[in-house]
């Protein structure tokens, strides 16, 4: 591949992952609430543990 070739491609994918990384900062900078689903989240793996934690015994016939 001739190296202006090369390098004009380099020079377009720069650009491409500058405007990626630009619009992720943006939308981060936005914020989103988390808390209402970290705590759903944390709800959900204690309660899966709880589930996992609990003894089943046979149910004995008289």
């Amino acid at each position: 591949m001739h190296s202006e070739t090369h390098f004009a491609l380099h020079r377009l994918r720069d650009t491409e992952l500058r405007t990626q990384a630009e619009e992720y900062r943006l939308a981060a900078s936005v914020g989103r609430p988390r808390a209402l689903r970290t705590r759903l989240g944390w709800t959900l793996v204690e309660l899966g543990l709880r589930l996992a934690a609990v003894p089943r015994t046979a149910a004995t016939v008289p």
